[in-house]
């Protein structure tokens, strides 16, 4: 699932990338508010975190340009302006949560996760399936032949992506940059620690093996034949 920051301070936005990408969410960042629209216009978020007092064009002019281009991305303000006249405004300009600066990140992340299921209709996926394996991306949880999988956020992620990806050939740069959100290849075994990881949790108890490395290629999650 991928979330939206758009924070002029940049510490506060590598405070809540940090966080975000730890809960298992894809972060994108913008530090200003032209920035935060074009992203906003022509990315696939899930949600977006919208500070309201942005340099360029302030959080209520992004989000009335959003909504009058009928770009219904939840989108949770956060704010140092606390008032009553100030949250309405703030949810009346287009705003679906309002968050007041100082803020709790576990109270932050619980009201996104509320904003996610708010905007989960019955056509969205919120479940993956190949074969017995089952990612829910609503609960956050990993379920095979109904048995509960305890996988950590970026393990998370990683299955996202490949599940999403089922049958096909994910190579390692492919992983780098939808999972690590890394643009280049830092030359680790990053990838390998977590896939040998994710296959011991998702494969060894079971008879069929769905996690498959295909040599000079990459990896293959698919249903067995």
């Amino acid at each position: 699932m991928k979330i939206l920051v758009v924070e002029d301070d940049r510490e506060t936005a590598a405070y809540l990338a940090k966080g975000l990408n730890e809960s298992g969410y894809t972060v994108d960042c913008a530090n200003d508010g032209r920035e935060g629209l074009f992203l906003a216009s022509s990315g696939d978020y899930g949600a977006m975190i919208l500070d309201r007092m942005l340099p360029n064009m302030d959080g209520l002019a992004v989000l009335g340009a959003l909504r009058g281009a009928e770009i219904s991305t939840p989108a949770l303000i956060l704010s140092a302006l606390g008032s009553v006249d100030d949250r309405v405004k703030g949810l009346r300009a287009g705003g679906d949560d309002y968050l007041v600066k100082p803020f709790a990140f576990s109270e932050l992340l619980a009201r996104l996760e509320a904003l996610l299921r708010r905007g989960a209709g019955p056509a969205t996926e919120t479940k993956l399936r190949v074969a017995d394996l089952e990612l829910d991306l609503l609960t956050r949880t990993v379920k095979r032949h109904g048995k509960l999988i305890e996988v950590l956020p970026r393990e998370f992620r990683l299955l996202e992506y490949m599940m999403r990806n089922a049958g096909h050939v994910v190579t390692r740069t492919m992983l780098l940059e939808h999972v690590w959100d890394y643009h280049f290849d830092p030359q680790t075994n990053v990838i390998d620690v977590h896939v040998s990881r994710l296959r011991q949790k998702i494969d060894k108890s079971f008879d069929h093996p769905l996690l498959h490395t295909v040599r000079g290629a990459g990896y293959c999650l698919r249903a067995p034949e």
